[in-house]
């Protein structure tokens, strides 16, 4: 029995003004740009054409057609049980970031491929690289301290013309570091990105998992399925997301004129404080928080950089013109 046909609203308007992401999927469009998926797309209790967010097959190829259907992108995979992510929240962090950018560049977004960004824990989908260069050309340096991340991101820029000249992939030598052994002497990075690990041992994600999709479901689920996928270091490491971004911020004085901007994701807003306060003792000259907002779930970007306005000015007359 069909429920009541739901009313949609035209536009997702939490999500940033110039995503793509804003209306509903068209699932005829999206087919037409990745036929892989049309097997997926089935009409749900309200009659509304839809896919099975709780099959991780279901998930990667929409991902897939989303990718095609608007970053041109027509080769892209990922190793079984690796993070598939959210394309309408990874497209929001690099928009977010464009503004941040543009704040120090008289209001105007810097683009081109001269603006290099290092992304921080690229994982095996190689998202924000796509996003990022699709958006305003930029140009990225992609870290992972997992030799399967980076070799399947490596596949899909490798498979992906506008990406070959504009993404390389470094593997981290030392896990215990972040820019140690991937910024290198001399190398000047415009922004940061990252999205830390999220819990600090395997329990937690996986009592995180099942909560969440208890929630969805309304029930207590079976047996734990990651619809999103995730390895151990995509989901988590020791201390949790306020130890990694802690490390993040001290290793970052190391590099305080080899970048002008570091971001990173903070998820849980308990965690802000203690960030915030690390920033402070580390003698950042700017501190930014920027919130997001998708759907029911708050996050927010911290953003920082060392360099004083005059330092910033001469950034950005070498760098953005």
């Amino acid at each position: 029995m069909l429920l009541k046909k739901k009313e949609h609203p035209k536009e997702k308007s939490e999500l940033h003004p110039r995503s793509r992401h804003r209306g509903r999927y068209n699932f005829e469009q999206l087919v037409a740009s990745c036929p892989e998926l049309k097997p997926f797309v089935r009409l749900n209790e309200y009659n509304d054409a839809s896919v099975d967010f709780f099959d991780p097959k279901a998930v990667k190829t929409l991902n897939k057609a989303l990718l095609a259907h608007f970053y041109g992108i027509k080769h892209w995979d990922i190793p079984q049980h690796y993070l598939t992510p959210p394309i309408p929240g990874r497209a929001d962090y690099i928009h977010y970031a464009a503004d941040l950018l543009a704040t120090s560049n008289k209001g105007k977004i810097p683009t081109g491929n001269k603006v290099k960004c290092l992304d921080v824990g690229v994982g095996a989908s190689c998202i924000y690289p796509i996003i990022g260069n699709k958006e305003y050309g930029w140009s990225f340096i992609g870290a992972d301290i997992d030799p399967l991340s980076i070799k399947s991101s490596e596949s899909i820029v490798n498979s992906n013309t506008q990406l070959k000249e504009n993404v390389e992939l470094r593997l981290q030598p030392n896990p215990k570091h972040i820019f140690q052994g991937i910024i290198k002497q001399n190398e000047h990075i415009d922004l940061t990105i990252c999205n830390p690990p999220f819990h600090s041992s395997l329990a937690e994600a996986q009592a995180g998992t099942m909560r969440k999709i208890k929630n969805l479901q309304q029930k207590k689920p079976a047996k734990l399925t990651l619809n999103f996928g995730g390895q151990n270091a995509e989901l988590w490491c020791e201390g949790g997301e306020a130890r990694f971004v802690e490390n993040m911020v001290k290793e970052s004085q190391q590099f305080a004129t080899s970048c002008f901007w570091f971001t990173t994701l903070i998820s849980k807003a308990a965690n802000l404080k203690s960030v915030l306060y690390s920033l402070d003792k580390a003698g950042a000259q700017t501190i930014e928080t920027i919130p997001m907002g998708q759907g029911n779930k708050i996050s927010r970007i911290v953003a920082w950089t060392f360099l004083n306005k005059e330092q910033q000015k001469l950034w950005r007359e070498s760098r953005w013109k």
